[in-house]
């Protein structure tokens, strides 16, 4: 069967291949409520896997300064300052500490309702562009919460690693909820040739860092990666915005 799903041309050109799926980590986050002596610790491990993140992008930061602007284009490098100008927010860490503390939640519950917090606010714009800023926020949190993942599986004996292989002979194609643009780097040196997002609009920060590296891709396509099935041959005409599965 052959269908297709519409969303926003937001870099031009056509891909090809097999669909990957890449589950987003806010839909497996864990509830469940701490111990006071606990709470401490649950801090810390928030505080842990912002640190991680914070390495990640500073990682990254040396590594496009010795590539060309095809590469890695200004638009990455002002959007890794954003990104850790909002690990260090202030009313992200002073929410998560709260709901650890007074609410005794989980870290990964503690930051994911914080999130929900900030999301509203950034809603309730009425420009566009600061709107679709909710994006950057979201981003961030999915990156710590990664962190706080690995916490978990580097703790468990035997617990499989995060990375993946995706060698193979058949072209690739990336369908998530999100992606980050630090993400897309890697995406770029990678065997993806395109990618698909759920969310996200024509001047969101993902669409901006696209359409510098002339990767073909659709926004906003909401229920993609739902319909989508792992491995479906699929086309994203980035011209558009259509996906062909």
């Amino acid at each position: 069967m052959t269908f297709s799903i519409h969303g926003l041309p937001v870099a031009r050109g056509i891909a090809i291949g097999r669909a990957v799926l890449i589950a987003s980590s806010r839909a497996d986050v864990a509830h469940y409520f701490v111990e006071p002596h606990q709470v401490e610790s649950e801090i810390a491990r928030v505080r842990a896997g912002r640190n991680e993140v914070v390495e990640e992008i500073h990682r990254l930061q040396q590594s496009i300064s010795t590539m060309g602007p095809k590469e890695a284009p200004s638009e990455l490098a002002a959007l890794l300052d954003v990104h850790l100008m909002l690990l260090q927010d202030e009313e992200l860490i002073s929410g998560v500490k709260h709901w650890v503390t007074d609410r005794l939640y989980n870290a990964e519950w503690a930051l994911t309702t914080q999130l929900e917090v900030i999301a509203r606010q950034f809603d309730e714009m009425e420009d566009d562009y600061l709107r679709e800023r909710k994006a950057d926020i979201e981003q961030v949190v999915e990156r710590v919460l990664k962190a706080l993942s690995r916490q978990v599986s580097s703790s468990e004996p035997g617990a499989p690693g995060a990375a993946r292989d995706f060698a193979g002979e058949d072209p690739l194609i990336l369908v998530a909820n999100d992606i980050a643009p630090a993400d897309m780097l890697q995406f770029k040196r990678s065997v993806f040739t395109g990618f698909v997002t759920d969310v996200g609009g024509r001047t969101s920060h993902t669409a901006i860092v696209a359409r510098s590296m002339d990767i073909p891709a659709v926004v906003g396509a909401r229920e993609a990666s739902r319909i989508v099935r792992q491995d479906d041959w699929i086309v994203v005409d980035g011209d558009a915005g259509v996906i062909i599965v």
